[in-house]
């Protein structure tokens, strides 16, 4: 069980990490660089939609890391 736990919080981790480096930042980041071309060809609408999906998977992922962490913690004892 532990090790299944760690498992699954490793893969939650590279998500998070993943999932941060596609927002879109002040300087419009790694998401600028892909949807630059979807901006043009379909308008800024659809961007906006990548930045509202984005965000919206990073706190599920976060959630989803913080409580496994949590977890892993109580096993480990």
């Amino acid at each position: 069980m532990d090790v299944a736990l760690k498992i699954v919080l490793v893969i939650f981790s590279l998500g998070l990490i993943a999932v941060v480096l596609l927002q879109r930042g002040k300087s419009a980041g790694l998401s600028g660089a892909i949807s630059g071309g979807a901006e043009q060809l379909f308008g800024k609408q659809k961007a906006r939609g990548l930045d509202l999906f984005l965000q919206r998977l990073t706190i599920g992922l976060a959630i989803g890391f913080f409580i496994l962490a949590m977890l892993v913690a109580v096993f480990a004892k």
